[in-house]
């Protein structure tokens, strides 16, 4: 879908965000929530944990497709991934990512039957990224305006 060094293009414009909007598809109707990444690093997959019995993990059984957007307005960045989703309970993987900010949801510990990872297999996506200042932006939009032209707001790119 994507090569290396665009995962890590991915990779680097959301590590820092680490929160995503999770969004999945309630009967016709679209819900989103905000999900913290767990991962070092981005081969293609992204990893949340969740509980198991978690309206979302219902959601995404009954649809697997899912989108994740990730926005930090002071760095221009706008990222939006499509994938699958599926739900695990790989121990090896639940170790790896523990972490106190985790712990905190889940006060029974790594061994709650309640744990679980989802996978998160993105397919394709779309980011943004602001090349300039709030400020030069602004003089595109007016130079547009007057020129009639569209106005160069930086970079955008869609993969998958």
């Amino acid at each position: 879908m994507s090569s290396p060094e665009h995962k890590q293009k991915i990779w680097n414009m959301i590590k820092d965000i680490q929160v995503g909007m999770l969004v999945t598809e309630d009967g016709d109707t679209p819900r989103a929530r905000p999900m913290h990444l767990v991962q070092d690093e981005y081969d293609g997959t992204l990893w949340f944990y969740t509980k198991r019995s978690a309206e979302k993990v219902i959601e995404s059984q009954q649809d697997s497709k899912v989108c994740l957007s990730f926005s930090d307005q002071e760095e221009g960045i706008y990222v939006s991934l499509s994938g699958t989703a599926n739900l695990t309970d790989n121990k090896e993987l639940i170790d790896k990512y523990w972490n106190p900010f985790v712990g905190a949801w889940f006060p029974k510990g790594k061994e709650d039957p309640e744990v679980a990872l989802l996978e998160i297999k993105i397919q394709m996506g779309e980011h943004w990224k602001s090349k300039e200042s709030k400020t030069f932006q602004l003089y595109e939009i007016a130079k547009a305006n007057m020129t009639e032209k569209t106005p160069d707001m930086g970079e955008n790119e869609k993969f998958g």
